[in-house]
């Protein structure tokens, strides 16, 4: 099975990306999904991030208020990197839980949308690394645009995340997504091609197919043995 990586910045059009892939019926795991279910009320997540940052984070429906939360951790590194790693462990085995779903329903290539890909060292597990890349002119423009924020506020939630010139450096493929969405487009054709290209054996093995694959071999050698014993 060939396990995509697939991340980005905050405005750098990735969302729009990981949709192109599932409208191609590339199934994706989406880190964000996971994460939002982490924080449903009650939930083990819900009930460390309320201990650490207080009730006032919370709506009158006992929900986490996101907004509220999400400019909170972005004005201080010390509370995002807290929320960030009370939050890892379940979004790691959300993820891990969904790939094997995909893995069960037999998928030869899933796609993993991380935003925090590199941060959480998870880019290790995925091949290739596909980056959704924009310069930070264009990302601040259109962060700007999209949640009305001022300069000011799209600039701390912009430094906030890893340069995106940095993953850039670390991407397998780079979609620059500085233009409009025919450009958009003609990039993800390519990329999508890419990713469907005929699996490698270590891919096969650890696909479904290959499981059984590898199954069927060691019943017969088994049953040979026996039959010559």
């Amino acid at each position: 099975m060939r396990i995509v990586g697939l991340t980005g910045g905050i405005a750098s059009g990735k969302s729009t990306v990981s949709n192109l892939f599932k409208a191609n019926g590339i199934p994706v795991v989406d880190a964000d999904v996971i994460a939002r279910n982490v924080l449903k009320k009650g939930s083990g997540g819900w009930k460390r991030v309320v201990a650490a940052f207080g009730e006032e984070i919370l709506l009158p429906s006992r929900e986490v208020d996101r907004p509220k939360l999400g400019q909170m951790v972005f004005s201080s590194d010390s509370k995002r990197q807290l929320l960030n790693k009370l939050m890892a462990p379940y979004i790691s085995s959300g993820i891990f839980w969904e790939i094997l779903k995909e893995w069960v329903k037999g998928a030869k290539v899933i796609v993993v949308d991380i935003p925090l890909l590199f941060e959480a060292k998870m880019d290790k597990w995925t091949k290739p690394i596909v980056v959704v890349w924009v310069s930070q002119e264009t990302q601040l423009t259109r962060l700007m645009e999209r949640d009305g924020l001022s300069e000011e506020d799209a600039r701390n939630r912009v430094m906030a995340q890893m340069s995106l010139d940095l993953k850039r450096g670390n991407a397998d493929i780079v979609i620059d997504n500085n233009g409009g969405l025919d450009e958009l487009h003609q990039q993800f054709d390519k990329v999508l091609s890419e990713i469907r290209r005929p699996l490698t054996w270590f891919e096969f093995w650890r696909s479904r197919q290959g499981a059984f694959s590898i199954l069927g071999l060691v019943t017969s050698g088994l049953f040979v043995c026996k039959q010559l014993n």
